[in-house]
């Protein structure tokens, strides 16, 4: 059963206000750590975060929330010390079928300790049932969550059946607001991002951003 709808998640008004301009130094809902594959630690990346000033962003390891306790310790001392600090959101990017076709899921604002998200919290892709779509979306939203299809148009199938079919499903949004040329200063690819827009307000999708950081730096991929 599902913990809350998506109209009462507290992070849904917070995505509501995600635009092409929000990210990188407002928003970030998609970056990852040491943790998984990405090169800072968990410290670097909230002191990173703090630096930058964003207000919001979750750290989106695959499949793995090993990172969130490091990086909101992180956050409590540097607010402690004085500084102003972003609200930091559960996150982890899992893997899955949709269409016949693998992608990734971000899962942003679930339970950290809710047992539908065991199986994808174990460091690897899982198999069988557990890989469809339909199961992780299903898993994210009982676990409180909020699902949103990551990079939609970096897969091998075009944007617009990927994410028809992912609204179709009841997922939550998708990653709108992405680099996709992967510059030395982020920037949301604007013909590509603009369409993936405009298909989710027709579909009634929350919209993200993020930088999907790997490198030493949180502006960028």
């Amino acid at each position: 059963m599902r913990l809350k709808a998506p109209t009462c998640h507290p992070l849904t008004p917070v995505l509501e206000q995600v635009n092409e301009y929000s990210c990188p130094t407002q928003f970030n809902f998609h970056c990852h750590s040491l943790c998984s594959d990405g090169s800072l630690t968990p410290g670097e990346l909230a002191d990173q975060a703090v630096e930058i000033g964003l207000k919001h962003f979750a750290v989106t390891d695959h499949h793995s929330l090993e990172a969130f306790p490091l990086v909101q310790a992180q956050l409590d001392q540097r607010r402690q010390e004085g500084a102003q600090v972003p609200t930091l959101w559960t996150g982890t990017e899992i893997s899955c079928l949709l269409e016949t076709c693998l992608v990734h899921v971000l899962a942003l604002g679930f339970v950290a300790d809710h047992s539908a998200m065991v199986p994808y919290l174990q460091g690897d892709t899982v198999v069988g049932d557990l890989l469809q779509a339909r199961a992780v979306v299903s898993a994210i939203q009982a676990a409180g969550g909020l699902a949103l299809l990551a990079h939609p148009a970096r897969y091998r199938l075009s944007f617009k059946p990927l994410v028809k079919a992912a609204a179709a499903l009841g997922i939550d949004g998708a990653e709108v607001w992405y680099d996709y040329e992967m510059q030395s200063h982020w920037r949301p690819s604007p013909h590509v991002c603009g369409q993936v827009a405009g298909l989710c307000r027709d579909l009634n999708l929350l919209q993200s951003c993020g930088t999907d950081s790997h490198g030493m730096s949180l502006r960028g991929r």
